[in-house]
């Protein structure tokens, strides 16, 4: 119902009705226009800000989803992460143990990218350090599986050529010792018997007559045949993956330089030449460059009871003949 305005004339002593002009009209229309446009605009921040816009709620149900989901990527991923360690483990100390290769480098496995700005895009994102370091993650664990699907290609390589590693290792005694009393001193700190000092001796002595065959203790190229000072007649096999032998102070050679041998072929005879002190053979074992007591490398020649027993004589201090 529209409002009427009265006002009191004190001449007629009566109340006279009020009619407003247009102007008056539509100020009066527009200041209730603008009262209600604010009232409204302000209910609707109110409500805004107590509830949020329907997109808002949506946009916060889809990052708190995403959230989760991040969340449950990075605990699968340090689920991954423990297996892949597993795998690298058992890779460095089974599989590439039994193939007698070295482990994978530390440096290599744990390597990261180097680009500082890998991530840099990321930054601007919700939640992005958690975006960062779960992508991070996933490229570090993606470069762990290339490095180790190379190491399972080597050992697979490894395994082709397994057949072929058995024939060069050395496996068998160099000279006729089924009884084992031509084990004269082991490998290890002996008595020089010229200069009655303590040292180290490389390899293993078997004392022998002069013209007792030598054999060679797995295939291999002959990479050295001659004279070799404090050695005399020596000869050095190469049998590859690693393994090096010597035969030192022999009498006759029997073999040259390059030349292929297989394992218990007769390459020379025992001898006395160079340092020694009487008939006998100087044996070494050489892998990797280093060198190793022989005693372990006679495995297709002893039972377990003579093996036992050629470790108890090599490890004596009897006579050393170099």
């Amino acid at each position: 119902m529209r409002k009427v305005y009265y006002i009191y004339n004190p001449k007629t002593r009566t109340y006279d009705r009020i009619y407003p002009t247009v102007r008056q009209r539509v100020l009066s229309y527009l200041r209730r226009l603008f009262v209600g446009m604010g009232l409204g605009a302000g209910s609707f921040i109110v409500l805004l800000s107590l509830f949020g816009s329907p997109s808002e709620k949506d946009l916060r149900m889809e990052n708190s989803r995403l959230l989760s989901q991040y969340n449950i990527l990075s605990s699968r991923l340090d689920e991954a992460e423990e297996v892949m360690r597993r795998l690298q483990q058992r890779d460095d100390n089974l599989y590439r143990v039994i193939m007698q290769a070295d482990p994978v480098a530390e440096d290599l496995r744990t390597a990261t990218y180097r680009n500082t700005n890998r991530y840099e895009e990321l930054m601007d994102m919700a939640n992005s350090r958690l975006v960062v370091n779960t992508t991070r993650q996933m490229d570090v664990l993606a470069r762990q599986i290339y490095i180790q699907s190379k190491s399972f290609d080597e050992v697979v390589d490894l395994c082709r050529q397994h057949d072929k590693m058995l024939e060069c290792i050395p496996a068998i005694q160099p000279v006729a010792n089924k009884n084992l009393k031509q084990t004269a001193s082991g490998y290890g700190m002996r008595i020089d018997p010229i200069y009655k000092t303590v040292k180290f001796h490389a390899g293993m002595d078997f004392s022998a007559n002069i013209g007792t065959p030598v054999y060679v203790t797995g295939n291999g190229t002959v990479r050295q045949a001659g004279w070799d000072g404090l050695y005399g007649n020596c000869i050095i096999v190469d049998h590859g993956f690693g393994y090096v032998t010597r035969y030192a102070h022999l009498n006759k050679m029997k073999v040259r330089v390059g030349q292929k041998v297989v394992r218990g072929e007769v390459i020379g005879e025992v001898g006395s030449t160079g340092k020694s002190t009487g008939p006998h053979l100087h044996y070494e074992v050489h892998v990797k460059g280093e060198i190793v007591n022989p005693v372990n490398y006679y495995f297709m020649d002893l039972s377990a009871d003579d093996y036992d027993r050629m470790v108890e004589i090599a490890a004596n201090h009897g006579k050393v003949f170099d």
